[in-house]
């Protein structure tokens, strides 16, 4: 074998090595799923409150038929399970993935499901009615509504929507005019409490952009719907997040906003994507709330 053999042979070699790397990435990323642990420090909480966070599943199934994900979850002996959208697809056949996951959620834990782009799409197509499925098997779902509830001592509002806290004027800023209808005044009464205030909001960027983060008295916002970038670049982070756009600042962790704090999961798929998760394994996120 000459040179320029060895060399062609080296140069494949190590295009399978590369290729073999990207596919274990791949794989891992939609299969091999991860806790992430936030603790949040509050006065507002007397006694301690377990969370479990997840979002945007979008039909994948991590274990025959979620029982890894479901073990999972329970395994963290959550108070409650906040669900943030987009866990069916737009063109979903079915709900059967869906609401077979919450079903068996449900039986052991209050779980609260807000809607993403996907599930509105989903409903929108006429499939099946997505939220009162889910409401049978005990969900509570969250549409531009809220719930107060005491978990061990603690009132918490929960809140739940889809649409942006801002304005569509020229600068995204607050304004009751060109907001979506009844949007400013459901975060209006939203806020008007002395509970511990959790708003499920599918797409952080509602309070990333324009004054959001300044206006509304809001303590935590959780939201999904970036997959953390979908592409995970070692030492650079996310690739691409939804509003945001390329190499997005907030793909996904926990971050103090002006008045709020946002904690965004990466989630646990990608549906149809033009490039599939990479170096991003799905996630589900363990959050203490604690005085």
């Amino acid at each position: 074998m000459n040179k320029i053999q060895k060399r062609i042979v080296l140069a494949l070699l190590f295009m399978m090595i590369i290729c073999l790397i990207v596919l274990y990435e791949v794989q891992i990323s939609y299969n091999k799923v991860i806790t992430t642990n936030y603790s949040i420090i509050t006065n507002e909480i007397n006694n301690s409150v377990n969370l479990a966070i997840i979002s945007d599943l979008h039909d994948n199934q991590i274990g025959d038929n979620n029982k890894d994900l479901i073990n999972q979850i329970n395994s963290l002996s959550p108070d409650i399970i906040l669900v943030v959208g987009d866990i069916v697809n737009s063109d979903s056949k079915d709900s059967k993935i869906v609401t077979n996951l919450m079903k068996q959620l449900s039986k052991d834990n209050q779980v609260f499901y807000s809607l993403g782009n996907t599930d509105i799409d989903y409903i929108e197509s006429g499939t099946s009615d997505l939220v009162k499925e889910l409401e049978n098997i005990g969900v509570t779902v969250l549409d531009n509504e809220y719930k107060d509830i005491n978990i061990n001592g603690n009132n918490i509002r929960i809140g739940g929507m889809y649409a942006y806290a801002f304005g569509l004027n020229d600068n995204n800023d607050v304004d009751k005019d060109t907001m979506e209808e009844g949007v400013f005044d459901f975060l209006t009464d939203f806020q008007d409490t002395d509970n511990y205030k959790i708003m499920m909001a599918h797409r952080p960027d509602s309070f990333i952009f324009g004054n959001a983060s300044q206006v509304w008295n809001i303590d935590l916002v959780v939201s999904g719907h970036n997959h953390g970038g979908q592409v995970v670049l070692p030492f650079i982070g996310g690739l691409y997040g939804g509003d945001q756009g390329w190499f997005p600042k907030y793909d996904k962790g926990l971050f103090d906003l002006n008045k709020i704090k946002i904690l965004i999961t990466s989630g646990l798929g990608s549906g149809k994507q033009k490039l599939p998760r990479f170096n991003n394994p799905p996630e589900i996120v363990n959050l203490y709330l604690s005085k």
